[in-house]
């Protein structure tokens, strides 16, 4: 049978409203999932119209998904323009407390799941640490190539985050007066000025510091514990997620229950995957998948650190 699926509408400014797409068991309400991208990209990396992708599979395994698009992304409005002033400050401190809550409050009170691509661990771990009473109401984490600091030095750091990232993104920010990511093929949807500086800064190996008050966040991370967090990361991904910048990034996340679990054919693994690929492959489902939701059920003990 096929999943039930619902568009939801989030206002979260008098100007801002996100777009959340809730995937449910076609019989069962489950446990809540709440599901968050990276930069300039939007909630489509975690399902399709035709029923594939992450969410649908967990959906299917009776887990009540819900998948955002963060602020002017994907069908959140208004779409970023050169107006835009919001950056990832604002999607730490209002859009996932924001989005929490309607899961929250949409199951009926439980526990929610985490979930994200890429840089959106980043978020989620820093709204934890900024708002730490989330953290009883958080059940657990599961990261797919998330890192900060980008210390992998290699030719496709040199091209994608020091060419691209650093020079030419940021050209295009003080010329268009916001990164058109979609409209030139560097992503799937863009982003504004704020949110690529303030991510520009944190990729580089400097303190995990907000640049609106200074909150330090990696001395919040010394003072509370995250939830269980599983960080998979793919082979052949040598430069959005290296697998060194993963472990990093769970290191100064703090002492939490954790795993930083490696998707490689020497790991056992069909394939290297890569950054895309560890959640948009068709053996995805067969092969990773179950860790993921083997995490989930708290069984931790089944996913082990194998990097």
């Amino acid at each position: 049978m096929k999943n039930r699926e619902e568009d939801l509408f989030l206002p979260v400014t008098v100007h801002d409203t996100l777009y959340v797409k809730r995937i449910r068991h076609p019989e069962r309400d489950g446990e809540p999932v709440l599901m968050v991208h990276g930069v300039m990209a939007n909630g489509r990396i975690f399902y399709s119209d035709s029923g594939k992708g992450l969410a649908h599979w967990l959906a299917r395994h009776g887990y009540d998904v819900y998948v955002a698009d963060l602020r002017g992304r994907g069908r959140s409005t208004p779409r970023i323009g050169r107006d835009s002033r919001h950056g990832q400050t604002e999607i730490i401190r209002e859009d996932l407390p924001a989005l929490h809550a309607l899961a929250r409050q949409l199951s009926g009170g439980q526990r929610v799941h985490w979930m994200a691509h890429s840089w959106g661990g980043v978020h989620m771990n820093s709204a934890l640490l900024y708002r730490p009473e989330l953290i009883a109401e958080v059940a657990s984490l599961v990261y797919f190539g998330s890192k900060r600091s980008v210390r992998a030095r290699n030719l496709n750091k040199l091209l994608e985050v020091d060419l691209m990232w650093n020079g030419v993104a940021r050209l295009l920010c003080r010329s268009v007066g916001y990164l058109p990511a979609r409209r030139i093929g560097l992503g799937a949807d863009d982003e504004t000025d704020k949110s690529h500086r303030q991510s520009k800064a944190w990729a580089k190996v400097r303190p995990w510091v907000d640049s609106d008050d200074g909150f330090d966040y990696a001395a919040a991370a010394r003072r509370h514990t995250l939830p269980p967090a599983l960080y998979l990361a793919a082979q052949n991904d040598p430069c959005r997620g290296n697998p060194l910048d993963v472990k990093h990034f769970r290191n100064e996340s703090g002492a939490h229950l954790s795993r930083v679990h490696l998707l490689a054919r020497r790991t056992g693994y069909r394939h290297d995957y890569n950054h895309v690929s560890l959640l948009t492959h068709p053996d995805a489902v067969h092969d990773h998948f179950p860790q993921v939701l083997a995490w989930l059920q708290g069984a931790y003990d089944k996913v082990v650190e194998n990097y």
